[in-house]
């Protein structure tokens, strides 16, 4: 399929051909480049509600319990769903669609897992054009759900529009669960698993640990949900509303999103140095042999790689 036909059949909401495109994407196909060009103007309308957290926390059902919400008030959802990569295939291991296999008929529902294939901050490389294609195909709300991987897990920030981060009570002192990190990333917290007897702790522990935090505009709300039930899950999504209201009527949202722009033209600079000097192998082993014999330091020898790859003239 050519990429103009493959990118008006997204554009027409055809699911089939977002799955290719998503698949072009994270495979780096040749047209992947040209797809997400023909694809560029048709995007910026979908609101990123980023799901992060603990694994064990219920991200995945308190994602299925927000498109039960959505899917009421007629909103065209996509579902983006990091799992670890598999050490034998590459592909993701967790495979969370099974949790959502309920709008797995429902045209106005996409759901798509992703490998991080590597990557340490929760988030997979093709995660940000992924987002774009689901935008492009018309989704108001996409729900970008993040591997698990803790305390350094807080790339999610540059992908989304609001982060949520969920915490669960009987996991030990919450302080020691979720760190500063992804503790400062938070733009509303969901405490799962409410029904647990050391639920209102944690939401004691939640607030008192804010309180410590430098104002900013916003204070992000502590919400006590049960997923499996749905408990709460109203006004989890009532305090994303609120979020995305303040950021709009304050301009932080368009400066967020540009933030999230030039993030992403770095993060692209870096591959394509990455790659020119993976390139350039026979001159990093010779490098190498250098600084192993004590002839030159880390930093000179990194100096003269790019030097001899031509990077950064």
């Amino acid at each position: 399929m050519d990429v103009r036909t493959l990118a008006r059949l997204v554009l027409e909401g055809d699911h089939a051909a977002a799955a290719r495109a998503i698949s072009w994407v994270e495979d780096g196909h040749p047209g992947a480049g040209e797809l997400l060009r023909e694809l560029g103007p048709h995007t910026g309308r979908a609101y990123v509600v980023g799901l992060t957290g603990p694994p064990g926390a219920g991200k995945s059902t308190l994602a299925d319990a927000l498109v039960r919400l959505l899917r009421r008030d007629h909103v065209r959802v996509g579902v983006v769903a990091v799992d670890p990569t598999s050490p034998f295939s590459g592909g993701a291991l967790l495979g969370d669609r099974i949790r959502l296999v309920e709008h797995s008929s429902d045209p106005e529902v996409f759901v798509r897992s992703l490998a991080t294939r590597g990557a340490l901050g929760g988030l997979s490389e093709a995660a940000d054009d992924v987002v774009r294609v689901l935008d492009a195909m018309g989704c108001g709300v996409v729900l970008l759900e993040t591997v698990g991987a803790g305390q350094a897990e807080v790339d999610v920030v540059r992908a989304a529009d609001t982060v949520v981060v969920v915490a669960v009570p009987g996991l030990g002192d919450a302080v020691q669960t979720l760190k500063a990190g992804i503790l400062e990333i938070a733009d509303v917290f969901a405490v799962n698993k409410a029904d647990h007897p050391e639920a209102d702790r944690t939401v004691r522990e939640l607030q008192a640990m804010l309180r410590l935090l430098p104002k900013a505009g916003w204070e992000p709300p502590v919400v006590s949900t049960v997923a499996t039930t749905g408990q709460g899950v109203d006004e989890l999504l009532a305090a994303v509303h609120r979020h995305r209201a303040y950021q709009e009527s304050s301009g932080l949202l368009r400066q967020r999103r540009r933030e999230r722009v030039r993030a992403q033209i770095l993060r692209a600079a870096e591959l394509h140095v990455r790659e020119e000097l993976l390139a350039a192998h026979q001159d990093l082993e010779d490098l190498a042999s250098q600084v192993e014999e004590g002839r030159l330091t880390a930093r000179e020898a990194a100096r003269q790689l790019l030097q001899r790859a031509g990077v950064g003239r």
